[in-house]
């Protein structure tokens, strides 16, 4: 079996395009690739998995470490393009021409959003683990004695990546046994792997300030107020908030250009388990304030144990 270059596949009106999110981490990065292995190979259909945006710095790693081909960009779909969503039922998360598409299949771990419509009846798997690639290893049943080594570093880097080495309050019983089998089968020791992939992660040193704010983000409504949600995961937070009074400043440009209310960004410090959120003004205080019950008195607040924007930050968020 061998891996397919996006640059060089015969990209006819039936191939099935899988994709994630917006603003790819490494599970929207790795898990169309494990599931594109799989409809190619093992289904028997033409599948391509494709980016809707660069991804970041951590994914980049873990293409370059598995030897991996960048999955092409794409910033829309035509109609009746038959497609899989992976990563994300979130139609703000996806091209804005996505009900026009075929869509045949969701693969996801978030909660379920609303918006998406189909063209018919389509298999849609959401299992309350850390990460869609976990979901995919448990859908493929006996199929997963036939994954190459660089789909199961994918699929090792995806969970690796979600649970921030099962540090997350997301990950459970099944993402630490999907890691252990394959973990086991490529010979990694998962501490030092997860140690290069945070480092790698962390290195943000070449980004502008509103590309950090973008890098890991998603849009949410509460209240009638609609937030751009960002979570920088480092093992280096000092990084990011020796940037801290430029980072504030860039947030209302952001904000507008982007067709949001407010820029919250997390900073997630890994390693002490705690995220650092940015209190550039009254609204921002009140939110850290209702949502965490914190006490602010300056322009930035830690908020100790919080990890997850899936499970602590977005249904804590009060305005």
């Amino acid at each position: 079996m061998t891996r397919v270059n996006a640059d060089s596949m015969d990209c006819t009106d039936m191939t099935t395009l899988v994709f994630g999110h917006k603003s790819p981490d490494t599970d929207s990065t790795g898990s169309p690739i494990i599931w594109a292995w799989y409809l190619n190979e093992v289904k028997g259909e033409n599948a391509e998995a494709v980016l809707l945006g660069e991804p970041n710095t951590e994914a980049a790693f873990v293409l370059e470490k598995w030897d991996l081909p960048k999955p092409r960009i794409i910033q829309t779909v035509e109609a009746d393009q038959p497609v899989v969503i992976v990563d994300t039922n979130n139609p703000a998360e996806l091209p804005d021409a996505i009900n026009d598409a075929d869509i045949t299949a969701i693969i996801d771990h978030h909660k379920l959003v609303g918006g998406i419509e189909t063209k018919g009846p389509i298999d849609i798997t959401i299992r309350p683990v850390a990460c869609t690639a976990t979901i995919m290893y448990d859908l493929m049943g006996a199929d997963v004695a036939n994954m190459p080594a660089w789909v199961k570093g994918a699929a090792l880097s995806c969970i690796l990546s979600d649970t921030l080495e099962f540090r997350s309050p997301t990950t459970t019983d099944r993402d630490r046994e999907v890691v252990e089998i394959l973990a086991a089968d490529l010979d990694i020791d998962v501490a030092e792997y997860a140690a290069e992939m945070f480092a790698a992660k962390s290195d943000v040193s070449s980004f502008s300030d509103a590309e950090l704010i973008r890098m890991d983000s998603k849009i949410y409504e509460v209240g009638g107020t609609n937030f751009r949600v960002s979570v920088l995961e480092t093992t280096a937070p000092a990084v990011v908030l020796d940037r801290k009074a430029s980072l504030a400043t860039s947030m209302p440009a952001v904000a507008e250009e982007d067709g949001v209310d407010q820029v919250l960004l997390f900073i997630v410090d890994i390693l002490n388990e705690e995220a650092t959120l940015l209190v550039p003004n009254d609204l921002v205080k009140t939110v850290a304030e209702k949502s965490f019950g914190a006490t602010v008195t300056g322009d930035s607040v830690v908020l100790p144990g919080i990890m997850s924007r899936k499970k602590q930050i977005i249904p804590n968020l009060a305005v």
